[in-house]
This record gives C-alpha cells, structure tokens and sequence, in this order.
C-alpha cells in the first residue's frame, strides 16, 4: 500500500473517532488534510475532482523536492489502532449526552454519563465539564470584567476534573484522549512539565488528534524543550514540527518541513496557509500575496489566517484589495475574530483609528486570547497617543504569548514616547531577540541608542549594521552610518557608508537631500586626502544641482586647480551639512 493510502485509510479513520469523541476541531483539520491528498488518477471520477487543483501552481512552487510516494526519510507510517468500544451496552446514554454536548448543554450531558464507568464516557463526560467550566468562566468574565477585559474568573472544575483523571492516569484506565484532557488541565493550572509529559503520551499513544499537538507546542517555549521530547516517529509529527519551528521563528526549517508534507499532502489548504505564514514572517510580502490569492480562489469562503493576508495588504497599502478582503469576510461570516481583525485593518489604513479600535475590541469579546487584535489595538492606541492603554493592550499580548516580537516592539515604542529610553530599549532588545531579521526593530533600538538620555552612538552604529544586513527597505540604516560616523571623526568609514547609500539611491533611481549630502561629504573628503580625480567627479555631479551644493562644488574644484597648478594652497572651508 503506498504512503498516501495509508495516510488516507488513517486520517478517515481519525475523522470518525474524533467526531465521535466530539473533538470537532481535530476533526475539522483530519479533514481538510484527507482532501489535500493527491488521488490516485486511476480512481479519478467526476465527483471527485472537486478539490484537485492539479493546474495550480503555487501548491508546488516552494516545493523543493518532486512528489514521491514514499515518505521523509525516518518517518513511520503506521496503521491506525481500532480504539476499544466500551459502550456496547450503554451506549444510548452516550448518544443522548451527545447531542446534549453538540447543543452546547455540557452540564446535561455530564450528568446523563454520572454512573458510566467506560474510557469513551469518562472522556465525554470530563469533557463536558471542562467546557462547562470555562463557560461560566467566560460569563463571569463578562460580568466582572475590568478595563480591556481584565478579570480573575477561574474554571471552577479544574480541581474536580484534575483529580479523577490523575487517579484514572494512574491506575492505566485512561485513553489517549483522556490523556489529552489531562495534559489541557495540567497546562490551566500552571503544571507545565507533567503537561508536557501526559500530552506527549497521549500523541504517542494517538497520532490523529491536532489538538493534543496544538498544545504541546504552546508548551515547547524553547528549541531545549522541544529536544528533549521523547516523541515517536509518524508523519503527524512532520506537523507538528513545522507548526512548532514557526512558533519559535526558525522559519526555513519551518518551510522545509511543510514543502516535504506537500510530497503527499499537495492540495493541502492548511498547508499552503502555513507556507504563507512563514513567508510573511521572513517579510516576503509579493510572495505571500500570491499565496494568500490562491488560496482564495480555491477555497472562497476561508476566513481562517486571512487576517495575516489583511496585514500584508495594509503594509503594502492597497486600500482597494483590503476593501474587497473586508467586504468579503463580512459576507462570509462578519462575527469571526479575523473578520474584525480584517475590518479593524481597513479602518486603520484609512485613519479612523477610533473605528478601528472599536473592531479590534469587537475581536476580543469574542476571543480574549486573540493575540493580533491584542496587538494591532496596541499599535492603534499609539496612533492616537493614548500611551497607557497602548501599553496595557500591549501588556497583555506578551501575556498570551511572550514571543510576540511585535507587542514587545509596540511597548518599546509607548516608552519612547513617555520620554523613557532605558525602558524603551529593554523592550526592543526583546523584541529583536525574537525577531532578528526586521531591520525596523535595529532602527528603533539604534535611534533609542541615540537619544539625548543615552547617547551611545557606536551601540547604535551597531544596530544600524545589522539594520542594513537586514533588507533594510525603508534606506534609513545606510544613511545614518554615514552620518554617525562622520560626527565621530571617522571620515573612511563615513565615506564607506555614504557611499554605500550613494549606490543604493542611483539602483533604486532616488534622488533628494541625502543625495546632495553624500556627494558634499565625498567630494570635500576625496579632496582632503589630494584624490582629486574621485573629487572632482562627486563635485562634477553637484554642478546638477541649483542649491548652495552648486556654490559648494565650485568652490571645492577652484582649490583643487590651485593645489594642482602648484600654487600656495588656499583654505576652503569644508562643507559640514
């Protein structure tokens, strides 16, 4: 049997025993990976053509390897275990706490499974009560909530539900997912090693489930904790590691692994997401744009990771197309999150950051851990100067997730404007920490370096060299090398630089004032060390200009005649811009 049947006949299987376990979620992702198989064009059939995009393009373009039928090397491809059905003779109870369950009527379902003794059950029925815990906690969030939402509402049935499955844990009477029940509530409860220990037995134990693999990454916070992982080999764990990569920024091994998942998974709209994330992440924005368009051509009513193609529009500022994005996610399903994320981008992008603050808000009431709008309401805030609510949104981003290069970047940001460098600075070096390859980070920390309350200019000067290692598109690092050096008397280095800068305006066909300053400086320092030939072309092209630079020129080429012609050197002021 090749690879991708295999990977079919187990992910069918999976979609069954997750739906049936009401772990929908899981499900929903089994699913949309079943689709994102390529067929065997021998079982090709009309009816099921509607999902292979064979013509499609992008899904191979950041493909490094042609599809194979085997897996990555070192990948075990298993069958899926039958799991035990212990609930032949009550099995109508489950039913009925089902549907209880599926109507959102936790309490109802756990009480209808209060005497059933089977794996299947206990699962439900400590299910439900989890969930009937956090949505008393959500409504008393509500009800007591603080400013941006602040509460200490707790789930009351952490404790109760903790107990009877570490007593099941330990009298081995527990299933996988049982197991991933146990490692959620550990994880609640700030129990994070044992978390880390029960959720990785419950993926051995049962590869299928997502969502026990979603929250052993939130709980992989270092490449350290990741390694000493003792997981077994499957190709689910393939997923799991390239989803974990990007949450720790190591975004090539991150898209390796996703392009050798495409070998099998090739029409994989989750994948091609994931692709986009990354790219977006490595500040690769016309390449995540077509992604993201693709995606969308094949799959119309996505609003899931929409919200990463609504910020590559805004940073691009393309009014028309995140118009058309908003107008098409309100249409789809206007109260999702990353709809109001999306929206909340428009409004911004038009300036009506008062109005973008209000859909931002709208995201959080109905995701409180909702790590985007948490941010982009930070950035809002500091549009608006109201520094302190900037810094509380900010606050709690970091809370959520303390590597969020971009919150920690926002509260550097609010403490420069309070006037307050040395906190500032603590926050960029965080944020460049978790985000080295943003050149706008080393800007910010450099110009922090800068101010009048620090002034540690060759502390900046090294942050605005990795700043121009950096892709710097905004041409600011370059610039202020040349300049920093210059105030510090280093008149090589000074030239370096502005020569550097010099080359990059004429490829990038820019002229304007720091045009002018570099042929001043060069031509006046060319002059000064009697390389009059190098002189005189800077002073040549300053002859173009019809500023004071034009006086400047002749000035500088009269001195260099009298130098040449051997008569007594005359003093020419230099000009210092």
């Amino acid at each position: 049997m090749s690879s991708k049947e295999s990977c079919r006949n187990e992910l069918r299987a999976a979609i069954r025993q997750l739906s049936d376990r009401c772990l929908y979620s899981a499900s929903k992702w089994a699913a949309e990976q079943l689709v994102g198989i390529e067929q065997d064009p021998a079982k090709f059939t009309p009816s099921n053509t509607r999902f292979q995009r064979g013509s499609s393009s992008i899904r191979r373009r950041f493909r490094t390897n042609e599809i194979t039928s085997t897996p990555p090397t070192g990948v075990a491809y298993v069958s899926t275990p039958v799991m035990e059905e212990d609930e032949a003779i009550h099995g109508d109870f489950y039913l009925l706490a089902k549907s209880y369950f599926d109507c959102r009527e936790y309490r109802r379902a756990a009480h209808v499974l209060r005497d059933q003794t089977g794996k299947k059950s206990v699962f439900l029925r400590c299910y439900a009560l989890y969930l009937a815990g956090e949505k008393r906690k959500e409504e008393e969030t509500i009800e007591l909530e603080g400013p941006l939402g602040k509460s200490d509402a707790v789930n009351r049935e952490l404790v109760s539900v903790e107990r009877e499955l570490s007593t099941l844990s330990k009298n081995n009477m527990i299933d996988p997912f049982g197991l991933y029940l146990y490692g959620l509530v550990l994880k609640e409860k700030g129990n994070e090693n044992l978390a880390r220990k029960v959720l990785v037995e419950s993926v051995n134990s049962y590869p299928w489930n997502w969502s026990a693999w979603s929250e052993l990454q939130s709980l992989c916070t270092t490449v350290d904790i990741l390694n000493s992982l003792n997981l077994s080999n499957h190709w689910m764990k393939e997923f799991f590691l390239a989803s974990v990569y990007q949450e720790l920024r190591m975004h090539n091994e991150s898209l390796s692994k996703y392009e050798n998942l495409q070998g099998t998974f090739t029409f994989s709209n989750y994948i091609q997401a994931q692709i986009g994330k990354a790219q977006y992440s490595l500040r690769e924005f016309d390449q995540v744009e077509v992604i993201f368009e693709d995606l969308l051509r094949n799959d119309p009513y996505r609003v899931e990771d929409m919200d990463t193609y609504s910020n590559v529009l805004y940073t691009k500022e393309y009014f028309s197309a995140l118009s058309y994005l908003a107008h098409r996610v309100i249409m789809t399903d206007k109260y999702r999150p990353e709809s109001c994320c999306i929206i909340g981008n428009y409004y911004s992008l038009k300036g009506l950051h008062e109005k973008s603050v209000m859909y931002f808000r709208r995201a959080l009431k109905l995701n409180k851990k909702y790590l985007s709008a948490w941010t982009l309401m930070g950035h809002e805030f500091v549009e608006m100067k109201n520094t302190p609510a900037a810094v509380d949104a900010y606050r709690r981003a970091v809370d959520i997730n303390p590597r969020d290069y971009r919150a920690w970047y926002g509260l550097g940001q609010a403490y420069e404007m309070m006037g307050m460098p040395h906190y500032a600075l603590h926050y960029f070096q965080k944020s460049v920490f978790f985000q080295p390859i943003d050149s706008r980070l080393w800007i910010a920390m450099a110009q922090c370096y800068e101010s009048e309350q620090l002034h540690m200019l060759e502390e900046a000067i090294k942050c605005y060299k990795r700043a121009a290692n950096c892709n710097d598109t905004e041409a600011i690092a370059l610039h202020r090398l040349a300049e920093l050096h210059r105030e510090l008397g280093h008149p090589e280095e000074a030239a370096f630089y502005y020569k550097k800068d010099l080359e990059r305006m004429e490829a990038e066909e820019r002229e304007g004032p720091n045009t002018v300053e570099a042929l001043t400086f060069l031509a006046t320092h060319y002059k000064t060390q009697r390389r009059f030939e190098e002189a005189e072309v800077y002073c040549t092209r300053l002859l173009d200009y019809t500023g004071p630079e034009r006086e400047t020129a002749k000035s500088l080429l009269r001195g260099m005649r009298i130098a040449q012609s051997g008569f007594p050197s005359m003093d020419v002021e230099h000009f210092h811009p």
